[in-house]
């Protein structure tokens, strides 16, 4: 990449390395790339928890390094769509808390959520 590089594309880059891990653009160093990231994905692991306290709760300690690996790489559509889209992959493999459970049927009761489109 080279000076005359439109700022959109380098720009587009950066964001991509932050945000799904994509190769960092040249000039930038893997390392604060790779803390920025993992705050960015701490800061929403805890925007999720704000929205689905019981889901945090029940998996307790695991809660961070739970979310922040399913989270990697995947696009950020806000803290509630988030942590129902957890909630939904965890309960398929069984790994659901009994009181995320409960919290995630009683969503699943009062919304509608296609996990493509806001719930309604």
């Amino acid at each position: 990449m080279t000076a005359d590089t439109p700022l959109a594309h380098r720009q587009a880059q950066l964001v991509a390395a932050l945000v799904t891990g994509a190769t960092p653009p040249p000039g930038f160093a893997p390392g604060p790339l790779a803390a920025a990231r993992a705050a960015l994905l701490r800061k929403r692991a805890g925007e999720a928890a704000r929205h689905w306290p019981l889901l945090a709760a029940g998996l307790g300690p695991r809660w961070p390094a739970t979310f922040t690996e399913w989270a990697a790489g995947r696009p950020n559509p806000g803290g509630l769509r988030d942590g129902w889209d957890l909630a939904r992959a965890l309960q398929a493999r069984a790994a659901l808390p009994p009181l995320a459970a409960e919290e995630l049927a009683t969503r699943e009761k009062l919304f509608r959520y296609d996990g493509h489109h806001p719930p309604r």
